[in-house]
């Protein structure tokens, strides 16, 4: 949970990290122009959502309460265009939303760092229930289609196939679950393959290197380098 300006700029750069998004400051012009023209706005939705996540979290002066309601305003805004309903306070650093289209979280669901999530994902409650939802671990990958529901737990490094409908609770990392109902169908994955690790990236220090705009094969290959 972002809880300071510190933990707000640690998410964001995770988050710019995990999408493989150049920094503003080193972006050539013609890179500015097309995304001024043309705006990512996945991008765009996640930076609204940490703004108001730190914005909500913390104790507000008048002037950051004004705020706050102006950045609720584009939040619910790019949801809706999106076609998202992701509450604040759900994800950890490093979230990678992989294209528009549904999405739709309970906002009781936790889901840890590095979360790679794709279009027509349900993630909700047990029925009957409004708090009875999923706990979900770092290094998590969620396919398109994939439903999950009730009071279970998913461990870190677990690939969860698309379409697949999880209602139970798994304690084996470095799998890919799915099926109807979702079951265990590989084991020993390497979960770097799906999705980039962006705190271990800043944490390692190869946030320092040239990453801006770096494809996330080459990311992938400098972190499996620095394990």
């Amino acid at each position: 949970m972002i809880k300071s300006k510190t933990d707000y700029l640690y998410y964001l750069e995770a988050d710019r990290i995990a999408l493989s998004k150049p920094k503003k400051e080193s972006m050539p012009f013609s890179l500015s122009v097309k995304s001024f023209l043309f705006p990512d706005y996945i991008w765009k939705f996640q930076k609204t959502l940490r703004k108001l996540e730190f914005l909500k979290n913390k104790n507000k002066n008048m002037f950051e309460k004004i705020t706050y309601f102006f950045v609720l305003k584009r939040y619910y805004k790019i949801s809706y265009k999106l076609g998202f309903t992701i509450p604040v306070n759900v994800f950890g650093p490093g979230l990678s939303i992989a294209h528009y289209g549904t999405i739709i979280i309970n906002a009781g669901a936790k889901i840890g760092a590095n979360c790679r999530i794709h279009a027509d994902v349900n993630i909700g409650t047990q029925a009957g229930f409004s708090d009875k939802a999923p706990v979900l671990g770092d290094n998590i990958y969620i396919a398109p289609g994939a439903k999950i529901f009730g009071q279970i737990s998913i461990p870190n490094n677990t690939a969860i196939g698309a379409n697949a409908v999880v209602n139970k609770s798994f304690d084996s990392e470095n799998t890919i679950i799915g099926g109807v109902p979702a079951k265990v169908i590989s084991e020993n994955i390497d979960i770097d393959d799906m999705l980039i690790r962006a705190t271990t990236i800043i944490e390692s220090g190869l946030s320092k290197k040239e990453l801006c705009g770096m494809p996330a094969r080459e990311i992938k290959q400098l972190l499996k380098q620095n394990k």
